[in-house]
């Protein structure tokens, strides 16, 4: 990523640099602030699912985005600083890491439930971290063997339990669950590239506070999420949209327009802003294969917050999963932790 012509960048910290104990713990605070936060995401779909998935991620980001706009005025001297270069850069995090993102993980969601969606999700500390070892060469790739050979045999545990639970409810489990686990392959692919690329620009950039990077990616959303509300509007015109039932949608607030109104708030400042400035001060205070390892926090909440909506909790199998879910994870911090790398270049 590059700053704006004429003004030279500060130079940041390794993103592969261990951290002191008084930023590892602060980091891992707000690590787990902002998987709190975003643990709330997962169930929304579900709460309102005679909502598209695609209306879910428009409302959401524009409730996002009217958030950051009455902040900007506060932020208004910071944001200023802000060079064209960064505002393109937070335009392309907004687009993946924020609409595009949502809209996979929605209709995951509402289309193979949440438990299924939630721990493909969870094997983004693994994939983040192989992604940037390809290209930081932190580790040599036996160091990351344990970690994720643990990592995806939790995985085969829960999907085997959540498999075997779709086929109890529904004759037709096969094809929602491969449907929905697409969908949600989607969205590691845009998380496994939003907070790699969300990282090093924090990093680069010591000048600018976590605040108004999430306010700057929050003005920017605000277009894209309109954009898209309109795109929506007309594809409706042409071809009504409807919900996951095939029951047709009632455009623009849907038949609930208090609880639709009053949720995407929430989770626009709760899940996006918030989230958004916690992660950030995250990726500023770890190295970026390190924070990557600790969105096992969203999908822990997650997945807590999907059982209490359904009112059950989960089955051995998926008990078995999530423990090597989390000590895989363990593992691999504790790998980057104590490992000693050269600064990256």
């Amino acid at each position: 990523m590059t700053g704006g012509a004429g003004r030279a960048r500060p130079p940041g910290p390794s993103s592969t640099a261990v951290p002191r104990a008084a930023g590892l713990g602060a980091g891992l605070a707000c690590a787990l602030a902002a998987g709190l936060a975003w643990g709330l995401v997962f169930v929304a779909p579900v709460m309102l699912p005679d909502y598209p998935a695609a209306v879910l991620s428009v409302g959401r980001y524009v409730a996002f985005g009217l958030i950051a706009l009455a902040l900007a005025w506060p932020a208004r001297e910071a944001l200023a600083r802000l060079t064209r270069a960064d505002w393109i850069e937070a335009t392309k995090l907004s687009l993946v890491g924020n609409l595009l993102y949502y809209a996979c993980l929605a209709a995951a969601i509402q289309t193979a439930g949440v438990p299924l969606p939630t721990m493909l999700i969870g094997t983004l500390p693994v994939v983040i971290a192989v992604v940037s070892n390809l290209s930081e060469r932190a580790l040599p790739w036996r160091r990351l063997a344990p970690s994720l050979a643990t990592i995806a045999a939790g995985i085969v545990l829960v999907n085997q339990a959540e498999l075997a639970r779709l086929r109890e409810t529904a004759p037709d489990a096969g094809p929602r669950l491969a449907l929905g686990a697409l969908l949600a392959l989607g969205a590691v692919a845009c998380w496994t590239w939003y907070p790699i690329r969300n990282a090093r620009w924090m990093q680069r950039n010591p000048h600018s506070t976590s605040a108004t990077w999430a306010t700057a990616q929050g003005l920017t959303t605000l277009p894209l999420a309109i954009a898209g509300a309109a795109l929506l509007a007309a594809w409706h015109a042409v071809r009504p949209l409807a919900d996951a039932s095939g029951t047709p949608f009632a455009m623009p607030l849907g038949p609930r327009p208090l609880e639709f109104v009053g949720l995407m708030v929430a989770i626009g400042l709760s899940a996006s802003w918030l989230g958004t400035l916690l992660w950030n001060r995250a990726s500023r205070l770890l190295p970026t294969s390190l924070v990557g390892q600790l969105i096992v926090f969203e999908t822990l909440a997650a997945l807590a917050y999907g059982f209490l909506w359904r009112g059950e909790g989960p089955s051995a199998g998926a008990i078995a999963g999530i423990v090597l879910l989390v000590a895989g994870v363990a593992v691999g911090v504790r790998t980057f932790q104590h490992t000693p790398v050269e600064p990256a270049h």
